[in-house]
């Protein structure tokens, strides 16, 4: 064993180093991208097939094995479909810039007012547990959900979407699609998410934010009607029982560039911005 090892490292190459550091580096990726999904234990399943597949070789069971390798060659395209989702997440990640973080259209001034607009209107819808569906769009294009709605254009302004989401009003059924500081649509359609995991006390608006956030990087806010609660939905991930300086720190994420700080924020929320 130790001359084999011997034997290994010196015929080792530089290149050899940096081809299984490459190969590990995407490994891991693929292992962070799927999971969490419905795909991660699909992928077991295809281990387990791939080890069964070599195992009939290496067994002589011929029969078994020309079955498993037509199942595996046939089964690539279902798996194209199946994983669909998965993979376009994936293209769209590459695709995009190397910071999530760059900041936006407009100047510090504006904002820093959309995000005072926002935090205001979420709190106000919360406190009178009115039903919300906020999408905030990031590099990833969202006109073909904005299409579904209908069109505003309108700046952000807290008053404008309080009244959309009030109970029985035209707009309220449905999300308001937020790009830099405008107002894109409201009423829109989103794709509800296929993940079983979800707990039942969520609702449609919970696995609309949830589908949305799977098929791109924008931010999904959710204020639930029952409780008053707000979620947020990003990366295919839901977390619940947002309070708002945290929702505003994840605001400012997306508004501002990192080195910049909102420096009277403890000023504005002090001992009671929890909710």
């Amino acid at each position: 064993m130790i001359d084999f090892i011997n034997r290994s490292l010196s015929t080792l190459r530089i290149q050899d180093i940096i081809d299984i550091a490459i190969v590990a580096v995407v490994v891991y990726w693929l292992y962070k991208l799927l999971r969490g999904t419905r795909a991660e234990q699909l992928s077991k399943g295809i281990i387990i097939l791939l080890v069964l597949t070599k195992a009939s070789e290496w067994f002589e069971l011929f029969t078994v094995h020309y079955l498993l390798s037509n199942l595996m060659t046939l089964g690539f395209l279902a798996l194209l479909i199946v994983f669909q989702p998965e993979l376009r997440r994936g293209l769209e990640f590459i695709g995009r810039s190397s910071s999530l973080r760059t900041s936006l259209l407009g100047d510090q001034k504006k904002r820093h007012s959309a995000i005072r607009e926002l935090i205001d209107a979420i709190g106000s819808l919360s406190r009178q547990k009115i039903g919300a569906l906020i999408v905030i769009e990031r590099q990833t294009g969202l006109s073909e959900i904005v299409d579904t709605g209908t069109k505003l254009n309108a700046r952000i302004s807290s008053a404008l979407l309080i009244n959309i989401f009030i109970p029985n009003t035209p707009l309220h059924d449905g999300a308001v699609v937020i790009k830099d500081e405008t107002i894109l649509s409201a009423a829109s359609f989103l794709p509800l998410s296929d993940e079983r995991n979800i707990s039942k006390e969520l609702g449609t608006r919970h696995r609309a934010a949830l589908g949305i956030s799977e098929r791109s990087d924008c931010m999904a806010i959710v204020v639930s009607e029952e409780t008053g609660s707000i979620s947020v939905a990003e990366y295919g991930k839901l977390s619940r029982h947002i309070d708002l300086p945290s929702l505003e720190t994840m605001l400012e994420s997306i508004y501002l560039p990192e080195n910049l700080v909102d420096t009277d924020r403890a000023g504005r929320w002090g001992r009671g911005g929890r909710l």
